[in-house]
């Protein structure tokens, strides 16, 4: 539900382990998804972040994996320096054509906007314009948003904005909300009405799985797994198997049995991985 094949934000992170551009190593991850029944991947690069659309397009040709492709914009400092100056009508205006009309030319439509995101602790004037353009498109395509939260953060005032400008919940994710290590600040959010995203398993240099595995077992335990979905959030070449990492298939390798191990029943699984991402997207994204 929240994943990169391509992405390049190298120039301002002075890192180039941060230009995931390894077609080959991320065909061979795809193609070993795809023989795990995995069969549809949310690729949430978009504007600004090193975004190819030939390039997952050709994975999706060479593999058989589904990619539903995402518009919309980041957050500072990787938004393109256009946004400071565009009005959210013409903000909203790039989304709905990329989600109407194709984007690149490609012939593919995006079927989701984000992922749209808020700085440590605070959303800043350009982050705030770039959520009410995405409500904007939202309200006018129905197509859902996906979120970018910083280490967890700002994600009650992310949904106070949506629930301003009139935003559909059912069709909100907000992400990265595993990253505070907090049940409780999940259990908030979730009760506002948006689904949740626990979508860095496997960066156990933000947190740790152990912790992760635990929190996901409690919010199922208590009746939560209806609004929840899991990610892995591969943006770096290290993270690749390849390069010694964990690779995309960690979730569904390591993950996912550790849940059941835990005693998480096959239903709340089964929501987060499959039901859930019906719910949000309509049977015929899929």
């Amino acid at each position: 539900m929240h994943e990169h094949m391509k992405l390049d934000l190298s120039g301002i992170k002075k890192d180039e382990d941060c230009r995931l551009d390894c077609y080959e190593q991320t065909r061979s991850e795809v193609s070993e998804l795809k023989e795990k029944n995995v069969s549809n991947i949310v690729e949430v690069t978009n504007i600004g972040m090193g975004r190819d659309i030939s390039y997952v397009i050709k994975l999706m040709e060479e593999t058989g994996m589904n990619f539903i492709f995402s518009t919309g914009f980041y957050k500072d400092p990787f938004l393109p320096l256009y946004v400071k100056d565009k009005s959210e009508k013409e903000l909203c205006g790039i989304m709905e054509d990329e989600i109407l009309r194709g984007i690149e030319g490609s012939g593919v439509h995006a079927g989701i906007i984000g992922e749209v995101g808020t700085s440590l602790d605070t959303i800043t004037p350009s982050e705030l314009k770039v959520l009410k353009a995405a409500c904007m498109a939202h309200n006018n395509t129905g197509v859902p948003i996906t979120t970018h939260t910083t280490l967890g953060t700002m994600a009650i005032e992310q949904i106070s904005i949506f629930k301003e400008y009139g935003a559909d919940l059912n069709k909100i994710i907000i992400g990265h909300t595993d990253l505070k290590g907090d049940a409780q600040y999940i259990k908030k959010i979730i009760n506002l009405g948006p689904y949740v995203e626990i979508d860095t398993v496997g960066k156990e240099n933000y947190l740790s799985d152990e912790k992760r595995l635990e929190v996901v077992h409690y919010l199922c335990s208590q009746g939560y797994s209806e609004r929840m979905v899991l990610s892995m959030d591969i943006t770096r070449k290290s993270h690749m198997k390849a390069f010694g990492g964990k690779g995309y298939s960690y979730l569904l390798d390591f993950f996912v049995p550790q849940l059941r191990k835990a005693g998480t029943r096959e239903e709340d699984i089964q929501n987060m991985l499959k039901n859930n991402p019906l719910k949000i997207f309509g049977s015929d994204v899929f």
